[in-house]
């Protein structure tokens, strides 16, 4: 027999996946089959799997040690922490409390792994919190910290992590619940003289993993999304403006879509802007060079889309600095702003 008692960090979950993550390599059938005969047990009690725990819950599980070895996948779990430990972890930390913490994600990382063996910001992120001592080997048998958000991989900016169960329910809820607005920046081709509210539906094609808007419901047809994205220009030069955009509804794809759809693609857009190797006259590193060779020469290979900014209802707001290939960029377009103007 085993007792476990519930910490902070493992609260405020369903009982049945507090003992999936703990017996990683039990059938699902075989753990509830086993609290049905009371060979597992909360709080004394017989339970079904939908309670919720609290901290300082005792569970009892009335295996044997080889069958708690058995299911347990402990090998596995210490294995991935000493790959962890071992990364060379390179993170610009914004903002971090005890739940949460708030990265300024580089574009070409990904938010979270598209297939085995990939290396993700979230894995980035628990590497940060085994170095720093706050994540252990035990403590990733049951629970895991994770992002709450995601970005595209070629979108830097704001990137938000729960390193408790109660940070990633809290932040996941406040942005399900918009309770936490999203800002962006952007550079986009045409001069924006005026803010606009946009409202349409978006269908995702996930075979080729693209998005279409459409500008109403009929058109867009079954499994379309809507959506609503809004933005407020910073400045125009040279056939460019810097943009800054609220994303309301938070869609795959939904800014870089959106602005396309408008006639507004951003810079660097492989998969939405057609015109990104135009030329604009206006538009000058030197005098023969074109937009493509200025975005070469720029080192800039993805859109220029930076998550900026996230306000609360109260007004507090953090902001994530933009890479300096962005910079560079307004600066050459004639858009850049001073900071005590935004």
């Amino acid at each position: 027999m085993r007792v476990f008692i519930i910490k902070n960090n493992e609260a405020g979950q369903r009982f049945d996946k507090y003992l999936k993550k703990l017996f990683q390599d039990a059938p699902s059938c075989f753990l509830y089959k086993m609290m049905r005969k009371k060979n597992i047990v909360l709080n004394g009690r017989k339970a079904d799997g939908t309670e919720k725990l609290a901290a300082g819950d005792e569970v009892k599980v009335f295996f044997s040690e080889e069958t708690i070895e058995k299911f347990a996948g402990k090998q596995r779990t210490f294995g991935e922490f000493q790959a962890l430990r071992e990364l060379n972890v390179k993170l610009q930390v914004i903002y971090e409390d005890e739940d949460t913490v708030i990265i300024n994600k580089p574009s070409g990382m990904l938010s979270q792994k598209a297939k085995a063996g990939d290396l993700s910001a979230n894995e980035y992120i628990l590497a940060y919190l085994i170095k720093r001592g706050i994540l252990t080997a035990q403590m990733m048998e049951t629970f895991r910290p994770s992002v709450c958000n995601r970005l595209d991989r070629n979108t830097s900016g704001i990137l938000i992590a729960g390193k408790t169960l109660k940070g990633l329910q809290q932040m996941s809820a406040a942005l399900k619940e918009r309770t936490i607005q999203k800002y962006y920046r952007c550079l986009v081709e045409g001069e924006v003289r005026v803010p606009m509210y946009l409202k349409g539906w978006l269908k995702k094609d996930e075979k080729e993993n693209r998005v279409t808007v459409y500008e109403d419901e009929r058109a867009a047809g079954e499994g379309a999304l809507p959506i609503e994205t809004e933005y407020v220009p910073l400045k125009s030069s040279g056939g460019y403006t810097y943009l800054e955009v609220h994303l309301i509804t938070g869609r795959s794809h939904q800014i870089r879509a959106h602005l396309a759809f408008i006639g507004h693609p951003i810079v660097g857009d492989a998969k939405y802007n057609n015109r990104q190797h135009s030329s604009h006259t206006n538009f000058k590193l030197n005098q023969t060079s074109d937009l493509k060779s200025n975005l070469k020469q720029l080192h800039i290979h993805a859109q220029l889309l930076h998550a900026y900014r996230l306000q609360w209802a109260d007004q507090r707001t953090i902001t994530a600095p933009l890479p300096k290939e962005f910079e560079r960029a307004l600066q050459i377009t004639g858009c850049a702003v001073s900071r005590d103007t935004i």
